[in-house]
């Protein structure tokens, strides 16, 4: 299976600690190929950026689908351009949010979200609202950082985030937290796997791993003639509907990627 990982951010500033991440968690057939967004802004972290970025989204999962790859994972916990993106190609793709959301239940019967800022939170809120979870989340959090400061001290974001879900579990009775931000659970699985054992006494629901392992399921049953994705309404593609208009917005999604 290929699977490509695409970092939604203008900057490659965070692919190296994605891959060192999931390099381990790899089924033995499985090859993985971080990617980053050539153009845009640097995150998507405010509405009116996000929206620039999804249209730069939409052209590398199209040039993902062009290149091969059998499934595309959207590397944010925004799951930005997800619903367009199963719309406009017939490979899997795959939001980590939505996959740990879903695979949160088997770790814990209420689960809570630490996330990196308070911009986020409304968004994760609205989203789990939208993914019908709500009953058994209890609540969203941050802990106040930034995307582009992680990368400068991932140890110091791995401590914040072990302190802010040891506070959220007490508090709220979450019995297991989604480290809601891709980088934020990067930082936090580095420190893991460095060997400091706090790290992995507590259950932490990890959105890069979640979204690659259901990339390899989902890649697996497309190859085998069982992924049925739906396109009788929500899912459904332009080109069923109208082929003429959808040649016509055909070239908004082309990408420029050699």
């Amino acid at each position: 299976m290929k699977i490509c990982f695409l970092n939604p951010f203008g900057t490659d500033a965070y692919d190296e600690i994605i891959g060192t991440v999931l390099k381990g968690s790899l089924l033995p057939d499985t090859t993985l190929e971080i990617r980053h967004l050539d153009a845009g802004p640097r995150n998507l972290d405010y509405y009116a950026p996000k929206q620039v970025v999804q249209v730069e989204i939409l052209k590398a999962v199209k040039q993902a689908e062009v290149d091969g790859f059998d499934a595309v994972v959207i590397g944010c916990c925004y799951d930005p351009a997800l619903t367009e993106a199963r719309e406009l190609v017939s490979i899997p793709v795959i939001g980590p949010l939505e996959s740990s959301v879903g695979l949160a239940r088997p770790f814990g019967h209420r689960f809570a979200i630490v996330t990196d800022h308070h911009k986020a939170v409304p968004m994760l809120q609205d989203t789990i609202r939208i993914y019908g979870a709500e009953p058994n989340c209890v609540g969203v959090e941050s802990i106040g950082w930034f995307v582009d400061d992680m990368v400068l001290d991932p140890v110091a974001v791995a401590e914040d985030t072990y302190l802010k879900i040891l506070d959220v579990m007490h508090r709220t009775g979450a019995e297991t937290v989604i480290v809601g931000c891709t980088i934020v659970s990067a930082c936090y699985e580095l420190a893991a796997a460095n060997g400091d054992s706090k790290f992995s006494e507590l259950s932490v629901v990890n959105p890069n791993i979640m979204a690659v392992k259901a990339a390899e399921l989902f890649a697996q049953l497309n190859s085998r003639g069982m992924y049925r994705i739906s396109r009788a309404a929500f899912y459904q593609a332009l080109s069923s509907h109208d082929p003429i208009e959808a040649a016509e917005v055909a070239p908004y999604f082309q990408s420029t990627r050699v």
